[in-house]
């Protein structure tokens, strides 16, 4: 069969309008993974009893299950397991009328989670303690502490694994197709479906994650360049971060 460059030209216009649909699914399960993510490394830096247990073993099995394994579990085992559970106890309430992207978002907020607690523990780890003990010598409690000096510093430091992560949270996006979301991968396989033009589909959404994963690497360069991270990843006095911290 010929490549049909036309077909590949309309399928690609349609692949680019699903742009936003896969971006929002990477923000949002990014800004939603944060917080929870930073309370597990600190939670494992400290060994709480038991929480700190709880939290590897979680980070543990989260990333060594396949994301595919993950989106199986939540989009077609969880809404069966809870339809079940409501049908039992005569609530009237259908799961499958919940919009397929709210599972997008747990399962990749979760995988999120996983991987930037490991990220945060690392960087935190690599901040001095002294600097946390001079923050309590000069007033400031352990969250302000944190807050304004040793989170800030974690921030800088981690910037080039979260950005790893990020890229790779992307290219993860393109699963959402199992889950009937319209995304870029989604967009390009339904058109395809129609005449089985797969390889124009699939270059297509080759050449869209290229170029999202390159500008996704600049824009971490330029975060990297404006808050004057130093190679050897130490903060220069006109950072940012240092000016809040200070």
């Amino acid at each position: 069969m010929d490549f049909n460059f036309k077909f590949a030209a309309e399928t690609l216009i349609i692949a680019i309008k699903a742009i936003p649909v896969s971006l929002k699914i990477v923000i949002v399960s990014v800004i939603l993974a944060l917080i929870p993510a930073f309370i597990i490394a600190i939670t494992r830096i400290k060994k709480i009893k038991v929480l700190s247990q709880l939290f590897t073993l979680f980070v543990s099995a989260n990333r060594g299950f396949p994301i595919m394994i993950q989106v199986l579990i939540v989009y077609s085992f969880v809404p069966y397991l809870l339809n079940t559970i409501f049908s039992f106890f005569k609530i009237k309430i259908n799961i499958y009328d919940l919009n397929p992207i709210i599972y997008a978002y747990i399962v990749f907020t979760l995988t999120s989670i996983a991987s930037l607690s490991e990220i945060f523990r690392a960087s935190l780890q690599t901040i001095s303690k002294g600097q946390y003990e001079a923050g309590l010598s000069i007033g400031l409690s352990a969250f302000q502490t944190y807050s304004r000096i040793i989170i800030p510093q974690t921030l800088v430091s981690a910037i080039p694994n979260i950005c790893n992560t990020v890229v790779g949270l992307l290219k993860s996006t393109s699963l959402a197709y199992y889950m009937t979301i319209k995304d870029i991968t989604g967009a390009a396989m339904t058109q395809a479906s129609i005449g089985y033009n797969f390889i124009e589909a699939y270059l297509d959404v080759f050449a869209i994650y290229i170029v999202l994963c390159t500008v996704t690497q600049f824009l971490f360069q330029l975060l990297e360049r404006y808050l004057d991270v130093g190679k050897n990843g130490g903060i220069k006095p006109k950072s940012a971060f240092y000016k809040l911290a200070a």
